[in-house]
């Protein structure tokens, strides 16, 4: 008998080389989209919040500054006459002095500035109390009209009649023992140095003291190496300048202006750098404008592009505002026309490096009334 053989029917097992490669091929594309989709949405993502923090951090700088400038003033700017009175000191042998106005402005690190702000820490009230007798320089106590509302260990300011470079004001300290016509200030303690601190001709009749409680000499400033505002302030105890407190980082920038009434009615005309070194000048001085810049953390690979950016000078573009009103910055530089009807100044931004385009800027910028010094005026 012939065997039979059993022949297999041919089936397919299994996957080609070729079909293998089509399949590892399109796979690999899906990857490569997904990926891509995924890196893009990250960097959008990243862009946005570090975008909102600087936002953030701009606004709130901006904030705590306008703050500080809406109180001050307050208690020191009673009498006209007296702005730009440099103010003496003198706290356990450590001297100092500062200006009598509520703010000054000055140069800063890096192109930016520096602002300090100053007002009355009294709590409940700061009413000039007018002296009813010479003080002689030596004196240890102001006979005055009426001492309410002064506590032992507040800080008292002198105001001479007539404030010159003989005539300055001084600060001393309230010790105990006053009655309600005088005010004692024991030599040789604390805030109260020795007689020959006061000006020659003592303070005569008609003189003022300004009661500032704690005086509140605060100043901003800008660490444009470590991009933070930072903020500082006179220490009671010691009479010196406390340490820098880190207040709002990737903050870049930091300008202010002057915001003067020149010719006396009312109304804020012109806006310059110049701090004022008269009487007179101090009086124009109504109103703040402060810029601030704020700049993301994210590095993007290719250069930003922003109305607020000028490429080809490295700054920032700053909106001063319509063409009508004279500005100037530090250097003397007038604002130059920008957009319709409007004129802006140019704020360098060179020190950042030259990367420094691949940074998204946030500008802030305000206008802060001295409202205290517009209710004395």
């Amino acid at each position: 008998m012939t065997p039979r053989h059993a022949i297999a029917s041919a089936r397919q097992a299994g996957f080609t080389l070729i079909e293998l490669m089509v399949g590892l091929t399109l796979g690999m594309l899906t990857v490569a989209v997904i990926t891509q989709v995924v890196v893009m949405a990250e960097g959008q993502k990243r862009t946005t919040t570090h975008g909102a923090d600087a936002q953030l951090n701009g606004a709130l700088a901006l904030y705590a500054i306008q703050q500080e400038a809406q109180m001050a003033g307050y208690g020191v700017s009673a009498n006209p006459a007296a702005l730009g009175c440099n103010v003496r000191y003198n706290v356990d042998g450590t001297a100092g002095s500062f200006t009598l106005a509520p703010v000054v402005i000055a140069d800063g690190s890096h192109g930016s500035d520096t602002i300090t702000f100053l007002r009355s820490g009294k709590t409940s009230f700061s009413v000039p109390i007018r002296v009813s007798e010479n003080h002689a320089q030596d004196g240890t106590a102001f006979v005055v009209q009426s001492s309410v509302g002064v506590a032992p260990g507040d800080l008292l300011m002198a105001v001479p009649v007539a404030p010159d470079a003989s005539n300055w004001c001084s600060i001393v300290e309230a010790s105990a023992g006053g009655t309600t016509t005088s005010i004692p200030h024991a030599a040789n303690q604390g805030w109260n140095p020795s007689a020959s601190f006061l000006p020659a001709t003592g303070y005569p009749a008609s003189s003022y003291l300004v009661n500032l409680g704690n005086p509140v000499l605060r100043q901003f400033a800008l660490d444009a190496t470590a991009q933070i505002l930072q903020k500082s302030e006179l220490v009671r105890g010691t009479g010196a300048w406390s340490s820098a407190q880190d207040m709002h980082p990737q903050i870049v920038m930091m300008k202010a202006l002057y915001g003067k009434d020149t010719n006396d009615d009312g109304v804020v005309d012109s806006y310059d750098r110049a701090t004022p070194s008269t009487n007179a000048e101090w009086r124009q001085v109504l109103s703040l404008r402060v810029l601030v810049v704020a700049r993301s953390a994210q590095f993007e690979k290719d250069a930003v592009a922003s109305p607020d950016i000028d490429a080809a000078n490295r700054s920032v573009v700053w909106d001063v505002g319509t063409t009508g009103v004279p500005v100037k910055d530090a250097l003397d530089n007038a604002a130059a026309a920008c957009h319709t009807g409007r004129q802006c100044l140019s704020v360098s931004l060179s020190f950042l490096g030259d990367d420094w385009a691949h940074y998204r800027y946030k500008v802030y910028d305000t206008v802060i009334p001295l409202r205290n010094r517009l209710w004395n005026s």
